[in-house]
């Protein structure tokens, strides 16, 4: 019985510190150092203290799945939990063959900043939208993306704003 609750200890001690990791890891990429340190530290001190209870009992086989499982279930929790969080901001591109007006439009009625680019493609012109929203924002972004028009073509990219107002940002 010990054995099994040493492997489930250090299976739930994994699954919070590869958790706190793929946090860890969207903070430094955001530039939020300050976080990440925080972060990276309770991540590194609850996996040392796995390593120390694995390192002692190396012989309880268990453990060593223990371990496994708790790094699998660990990148499914953290992935998860960020996508809830969802950090930062993405640049949302739109080429909508008939209806970028109308897009646009309502985009705006929902507080988003919309600009609107002339293009060129294979089958002539058309309009490019372009939305830089916080991530959390993109599910309502979508939505009305999609009841307008949802043949568009859509492209999402992660986006680091330098400097200036991001509009709909103090709603």
């Amino acid at each position: 019985m010990e054995q099994i609750f040493g492997a489930l200890l250090i299976m739930v001690l994994r699954m919070f510190d590869v958790s706190l990791g793929t946090f860890r890891t969207i903070l430094v990429v955001q530039a939020k150092k300050y976080f990440a340190a925080g972060v990276g530290f309770l991540e590194v001190l609850i996996w040392i203290f796995a390593m120390r209870y694995v390192f002692n009992n190396i012989d309880n086989t268990f453990n060593l799945f223990g371990y496994a499982l708790g790094f699998s279930l660990g990148n499914i929790i953290g992935i998860t939990l960020e996508e809830k969080v969802a950090l930062g901001y993405v640049q949302v591109n739109i080429i909508s063959m008939h209806f970028a007006e109308q897009i646009a439009n309502e985009l705006r009625k929902a507080k988003f900043g919309v600009t609107i680019l002339p293009a060129e493609g294979g089958s002539g012109g058309m309009s490019l939208i372009v939305i830089l929203i916080r991530r959390r924002d993109l599910p309502k972004a979508k939505k009305i993306i999609d009841a307008i028009d949802h043949k568009s073509f859509m492209t999402v990219q992660h986006s680091r704003p330098y400097r200036g107002f991001i509009h709909g940002s103090r709603k």
